[in-house]
């Protein structure tokens, strides 16, 4: 639902001129989403939405090129777009992508800078994340997962 929500934003901002928080939540609850103005700030923040001036000269939000975390929109996005399944392999982490994806993937996990990571190794279709230890896998996948929502 988040990641839907998320999505939305995306959307509203892109095609509108949104002023304020109050409005853009307005737009959401008009859609069927249950949010209140701390949800929308969160999720502005997390989104890494900021203003410019609009046509009207009034600033309006807009979708800039990282998320709140710093992580480049177009990582996110091979995430989403070209992961089948991440799985638990002892202390590492198996990740399969469409065919062709997974160098473009190892990249965009680099890019997440996930600390409890060693390194990772890419194929054509599967990637092996090295993980500090067995005990760390299952909160490495969670947060991978996040990302691909």
């Amino acid at each position: 639902m988040k990641s839907d929500r998320h999505n939305r934003i995306i959307e509203l901002v892109t095609e509108n001129d949104i002023e304020t928080q109050e409005e853009l939540a307005a737009y959401l609850k008009a859609d069927g989403y249950d949010v209140t103005q701390a949800t929308v700030s969160r999720d502005i923040r997390k989104l890494g939405l900021t203003k410019i001036p609009g046509i009207s000269g009034k600033p309006r939000y807009v979708v800039s090129g990282k998320y709140e975390d710093g992580t480049d929109r177009q990582y996110i996005h091979a995430l989403k777009d070209a992961v089948l399944s991440v799985e638990r392999a002892e202390n590492i982490i198996v990740i399969k992508t469409v065919s062709g994806m997974a160098m473009a993937v190892a990249a965009a996990v680099d890019a997440l800078k996930i600390n409890e990571i060693a390194g990772s190794i890419a194929g054509d279709d599967t990637i092996m994340c090295a993980v500090k230890s067995a005990s760390l896998v299952d909160s490495v996948i969670e947060s991978i997962s996040e990302y691909i929502g």
